[in-house]
């Protein structure tokens, strides 16, 4: 394991001390949506974004950060942190364990590593240059996506229908006509079982680059591709497609791409 490899453990591990104590007890938050859509935050993210950002200014000063509580500092730095300190607001608030803390480190404006933290269950996702691994209860568990025969045998997800464009959502019923099974509101937790190899699928919107930027080491690490909806690397539509199995992306895509928003430059 690398360095950085080891601190972006160090850093899931801070989000999770932070933030888990106030899992299910009583905490402050606020509704920062616009437009009737309801977008919660709370005092858990703000707390666990504002550790992270201290441990990695005290090792490594000349790092960036961009974290969604807290903006970005220094962007354009070689090395930047994106931080998302609980992925999965809305189930944090309702009680349910499928919330997360993302860490990512972009090099060159790439996403390196990745971690994917479940605090509940003790569990870190970790993916980036010495491959993909679990971690939990002490131990250290290679990670690998699985194979699937074709989309008919695919366990497909996504995080709300609701959340699409009626584009979008006309794309998703028809990915999910074809596809063996669908699960719904697992948020980040979903991308961490195709790294797994128990979700073959995942396809979303209206994802900003803290909330995509650590799934990306993390799947591609275990054998898996994430991409866009016109299947080129991510950028900032928000529109991500995971597969574990190569063999999906075509299909998916063709699915998918009468939806797929423009690439911004």
């Amino acid at each position: 394991m690398t360095e950085l490899e080891a601190f972006t453990i160090d850093l899931a591990r801070e989000a999770a001390r932070v933030s888990l104590p106030f899992f299910r007890s009583a905490f402050v938050q606020e509704d920062k949506g616009a437009g009737g859509v309801f977008d919660p935050v709370t005092e858990a993210d703000r707390a666990a974004e504002a550790a992270v950002r201290r441990l990695i200014a005290a090792r490594y000063p000349d790092h960036g950060v961009i974290g969604e509580e807290y903006g970005a500092d220094r962007p354009d730095a070689e090395h930047v942190w994106v931080l998302d300190p609980i992925d999965g607001t809305r189930a944090f608030i309702a009680g349910l364990p499928v919330w997360t803390c993302l860490i990512a480190l972009r090099h060159a404006g790439e996403p390196r590593i990745g971690a994917i933290a479940q605090p509940c269950l003790d569990e870190i996702f970790l993916g980036g240059p010495s491959g993909a691994r679990l971690l939990k209860g002490g131990t250290e568990t290679p990670l690998r996506t699985r194979s699937c025969a074709g989309m008919n045998q695919a366990l497909i997800a996504t995080t709300d229908p609701d959340l699409f464009t009626a584009a979008e959502h006309e794309a998703w019923i028809r990915l999910r006509a074809g596809a063996r099974l669908a699960r719904l509101g697992c948020d980040a937790y979903a991308y961490a079982m195709v790294a797994a190899g128990n979700i073959d699928l995942v396809a979303e919107s209206e994802l900003k680059i803290w909330d995509w930027s650590a799934l990306v080491p993390v799947i591609e690490a275990a054998g898996g591709r994430v991409t866009d909806w016109h299947g080129e690397t991510p950028n900032h539509s928000g529109q991500i497609l995971a597969v574990g199995d190569a063999g999906l992306q075509a299909p998916a895509l063709s699915a998918l791409r009468s939806a797929a928003l423009a690439r911004s430059v």
